[in-house]
């Protein structure tokens, strides 16, 4: 690879920041992590401490390290707390955004960066299919990086990434159900399982998969374009609960609060990534195994 190329990840001790880390650093790069808390447990790794909403400290971050890449994952990824905390959502996922690009452009204007967009995240033009909070912080920071991409010719790609799943420290419904039947399996919680609907279905992708996804986009993305992460095949909750009993060997009642068809469009499928090279090598089964494990 030559010289060691710099790169910086925001929101590094999140659940796909943490694993982004330790991948990026094994492939040589010279990882270096933003974070507001706790500093990255690894000698190869630089921790650095940024409020990502404070304009002047993310110009002082970005006039110190002077990247050649950049993986935005800082920013609040919470549907619930987005409906008590609106404005704090959408300051963390558009101010933190806006920030770091326009530093980026001022300071080091060749780096390539990746912003993470969500699969939540709603056409502009059909805001009417607009959901929660959360869903137009998303929205508006894509915007935000497609205009800075055309006004300022800016070398940014972005990332749509579907229900990331696997082991690691997530919040997501897939980690919820894998620390739970852990729990009943030690005798720590009732063997029982309270699902929203068992009929919700999701794209689920492993997050390793997610951040191969991320270094071919360095290396071969376009500038300006959409990706999509996904598998490509939707699953319903259900039909994650029934792997788990698969993977344990004790018994659990499960009680649904909904029956109704979950509404939620799926992710497309992963069409120009594939073009890329790049497919999902973690079937459904050992994405599961690998979290439950994880939480055992």
């Amino acid at each position: 690879m030559g010289k060691q190329p710099k790169l910086l990840i925001t929101g590094a001790t999140g659940y796909t920041g943490e694993n982004a880390c330790a991948h990026f650093s094994k492939k040589g790069y010279e990882v270096i992590a933003v974070t507001r808390g706790k500093p990255i447990k690894s000698d190869s790794i630089v921790t650095e401490f940024c409020d990502m909403t404070n304009k002047n400290e993310v110009h002082q971050l970005v006039h110190k390290i002077k990247p050649d890449y950049l993986l935005h994952l800082a920013g609040i990824n919470h549907v619930g707390d987005s409906w008590n905390e609106p404005i704090t959502t959408v300051e963390a996922n558009l101010l933190s955004t806006l920030y770091i690009i326009d530093s980026t452009r001022q300071l080091n204007p060749t780096c390539r960066i990746i912003i993470v967009g969500s699969s939540l995240q709603t056409n502009p033009n059909n805001l009417a299919k607009l959901a929660h909070p959360y869903g137009l912080s998303k929205t508006l920071q894509v915007l935000i990086s497609q205009a800075w991409t055309k006004l300022f010719n800016m070398d940014i790609i972005i990332a749509k990434p579907s229900n990331i799943i696997g082991p690691g420290s997530s919040k997501g419904v897939n980690a919820i159900f894998a620390e739970q039947i852990a729990q009943m399996e030690k005798g720590q919680l009732e063997k029982k399982l309270v699902v929203n609907n068992l009929n919700a279905e999701r794209d689920f992708i492993d997050v390793r998969d997610v951040v191969r996804a991320y270094e071919l986009l360095f290396s071969k993305g376009t500038t300006g374009e959409v990706y999509e992460i996904s598998s490509g095949k939707d699953h319903s909750l259900g039909e994650l609960i029934a792997i788990y009993r698969t993977l344990t060997v004790i018994d659990f009642e499960v009680e649904s609060l909904a029956t109704d068809i979950d509404q939620q469009v799926s992710n497309e499928k992963p069409t120009k990534l594939l073009a890329l090279g790049w497919s999902p090598t973690f079937p459904i089964t050992s994405s599961l195994l690998d979290t439950l494990n994880y939480f055992r």
